[in-house]
């Protein structure tokens, strides 16, 4: 019984961003519970095609669609489609984003509201046009990909924890507003986690993968296959009375003021 309040069969999930990095680890969970991918991507269709044999390898049945996030007409088209090729959307992951590092000071208006589009106007404008369907059928579960950056600040982020930080309160406010259809609304922050975006300040020696090492109580980065059961419980019957929740997996740095450099 108890496992059956994780199993996804029969729902169809649509996962944005989900042809690389955190986001695939995250639906390939969902898949492997059983669900149904939809597959988002926007940069080229060969991409998506290319995850969609990956999540295929996994026995995972994944459908690819290509929209940009941020264009709400795009968007009101690919839901439409996918609900008429696929089926309504159970589940929905808002994970697609991107992020610049560059001082405030010395950051373009132009750079700074395209990490506000992408990271928080996106998950509002997709969201909107998926809940229709979830308020009719009273159900379904929406998954924000907060951040630490919600929580705290570093610098050159800025942007970045701005948009996250909106997010954060978005995510609580379509709980507020959603919960009385049956539609659970929550949110997954990532701490750091050992991709290949990451790898270039992981290796070599450089000295942020010794900062995060000893900043985190875990004492290491998060593998992303560790990010599976938070997306996974999130998505599942076991989470019908979470709403508006933000579930951070970060190997425990939000819980430490951390430790001194020269400690073992």
């Amino acid at each position: 019984m108890s496992l059956e309040l994780f199993d996804l069969k029969g729902k169809i999930a649509l996962v944005t961003g989900s042809t690389h990095g955190l986001g695939m680890s995250m639906a390939m969970g969902l898949g492997k519970a059983g669900a149904t991918l939809v597959v988002n991507g926007n940069s080229s269709q060969q991409k998506i095609d290319k995850a969609i044999k990956e999540y295929g390898r996994e026995g995972i049945k994944a459908f690819g669609y290509k929209f940009n996030v941020t264009d709400e007409v795009q968007v009101i088209e690919a839901i439409d489609k996918i609900q008429k090729e696929v089926g309504p959307i159970d589940i929905l992951v808002n994970n697609a984003g991107i992020i610049k590092r560059t001082p405030l000071e010395e950051m373009e208006v132009a750079d700074f509201r395209q990490v506000i589009d992408i990271d928080l106007v996106s998950p509002f404008i997709v969201s909107k046009h998926v809940v229709k369907s979830m308020i009719v059928r009273k159900q379904g579960k929406i998954i924000n990909i907060c951040s630490m950056m919600s929580e705290l600040g570093r610098d050159s982020v800025g942007a970045y924890a701005a948009a996250k930080g909106g997010l954060k309160m978005l995510t609580k406010n379509m709980a507020t507003e959603w919960a009385k259809h049956n539609i659970q609304t929550n949110g997954i922050g990532p701490g750091y986690f050992a991709t290949s975006q990451t790898a270039p300040i992981r290796v070599g020696g450089h000295p942020f993968n010794d900062f995060i090492i000893n900043r985190t109580p875990a004492a290491k980065w998060g593998d992303p296959d560790e990010l599976m059961g938070a997306a996974i419980f999130l998505a599942s019957k076991a989470s019908d009375f979470v709403n508006g929740h933000i579930l951070y997996v970060d190997g425990g740095i939000l819980a430490t003021i951390g430790k001194p450099s020269n400690e073992n």
